[in-house]
């Protein structure tokens, strides 16, 4: 039976602190690059979630030591850059992160490996990476031959060279060979085809192999990466990585901001933050927020009007569903551009959003690349998630406002934000 969760609007204009959880994107990369440092790595302030723990539960059936002695405090050994295990099976469920990064990264070891996950996991695009890896030395194939998992492996290890892979699917093809590359025995140039999506998330990828002691070149003018190779990761002092709160998830309460008119700040995140995410706020500043960049915070206070934006949300797409639902209380229509490949994330984000909308009495028009949503009065109604994290909590914001508001199988946002009615609780204090 469906599990329901109602939305109580607020009774007050929020005025609140909210400290977030770490980052998803950076959990699972800084996971992947400690592994394959040669000594142990301590990381602070990890995200807690279904996603990283899948990839936790894969690292240790490769081989690798892990021990939490808290929940947001993960501790590995890292082997070097090699693959303990010669064997094992992986469940990745529907983490894209872990399922693109851990097929590569299993491409340096020497023996078998399979991956598999769930049903919309199985319908998930992996090819352009399968090819890359075959490219480099690997065999990598999809099973069923639809160019999703599930994917068997066999690995001897990568050898250097020149590959290309498609840009407009999804940025994690690039940040996984990138992250394995410099463990490979040559250098490796990677050839970007055709456009870029969520470009930030492979920005932050180079950003975080700086971090852990290698070096990588993006070459925008040539489209392409070059990894000089061998490398090897390391962490100086005391071997410690520090998260940063997760920018994806601090959109729908600077979202709740503009939607109530109140004001919530974010500790953890500045203009220097690793995460594209960030200039979600951008965004809200052009439909009349005021955004407030403190040392080591974000701030955003509502307005009494907002207007409809034109925007191609391409680099940032995790958040157009945010935008999605600020939408309807705009004085005027929001087009949201350039997110065509978010049609194959967890769900078909695109024409879910469209559906979930009209559900609540917005008028929308879908697009092959993204949606205008009008202004309207959302009305009450029970909002189908589609076991899709982002709807859930994005819809749920709509309810801060609107009585009558319930999501169903909230459950879902266990994938990346375990806790967020509770901490969506919290802007009904009111009081900082």
């Amino acid at each position: 039976m469906t599990s329901i969760r109602e939305i109580v609007p607020l009774r007050s204009v929020p005025e609140a602190v909210v400290d977030l959880p770490g980052s998803k994107s950076i959990t699972n990369r800084a996971l992947l690059l400690a592994a394959l440092c040669p000594q142990q790595v301590t990381i602070t302030h990890a995200l807690d979630s279904e996603d990283t723990q899948v990839m936790q539960e894969s690292l240790t059936r490769l081989g690798f030591q892990i021990t939490k002695p808290c929940p947001d405090t993960i501790i590995i050994r890292g082997e070097g850059g090699k693959i303990p295990a010669a064997q094992a099976d992986l469940w990745v469920a529907n983490a894209g992160t872990a399922a693109r990064f851990l097929t590569a990264m299993v491409a340096l070891g020497d023996g078998t490996y399979r991956l598999d996950g769930t049903p919309r996991m199985r319908q998930r695009p992996i090819q352009p990476l399968l090819d890359a890896l075959n490219a480099l030395g690997a065999e990598a194939v999809s099973e069923a031959g639809t160019g999703c998992p599930p994917v068997t492996v066999r690995a001897r290890g990568l050898k250097g060279g020149e590959v290309s892979v498609r840009g407009d699917i999804s940025s994690q093809f690039l940040s996984a060979l990138m992250m394995v590359a410099p463990c490979a025995s040559g250098s490796v140039t990677i050839h970007i085809e055709g456009n870029l999506v969520s470009a930030p998330f492979v920005q932050m990828t180079l950003r975080m192999m700086k971090q852990f002691g290698v070096d990588a070149c993006w070459e925008e003018r040539n489209a392409r990466i070059v990894v000089p190779a061998p490398q090897q990761y390391h962490l100086t002092g005391d071997a410690t990585y520090a998260v940063e709160p997760d920018a994806t998830a601090a959109s729908y309460f600077f979202a709740a901001a503009a939607i109530t008119g109140g004001r919530v700040r974010v500790p953890g995140l500045s203009r220097e933050s690793l995460q594209g995410d960030i200039r979600f706020v951008d965004i809200l500043e052009q439909m009349g927020c005021a955004v407030c960049w403190l040392p080591d915070a974000v701030e955003v206070q509502g307005t009494a009007t907002l207007h409809g934006v034109d925007v191609n949300m391409s680099d940032i797409s995790d958040t157009f569903i945010t935008l999605a639902v600020v939408a309807p209380f705009a004085d005027g229509p929001t087009r949201i551009r350039g997110v065509e490949h978010a049609r194959y994330q967890e769900s078909n984000r695109v024409s879910a959003v469209a559906t979930e909308l009209r559900r609540l009495g917005v008028s929308v028009e879908e697009h092959t690349d993204g949606l205008t949503i009008y202004p309207g009065k959302p009305t009450g109604g029970i909002v189908q998630t589609y076991n899709d994290h982002r709807i859930a909590m994005a819809f749920a914001l709509i309810g801060l406002r609107v009585p009558g508001i319930a999501i169903a199988d909230p459950e879902c946002v266990h994938k990346t934000f375990p806790n967020f009615f509770e901490k969506l609780q919290e802007l009904q204090g009111g009081a900082r």
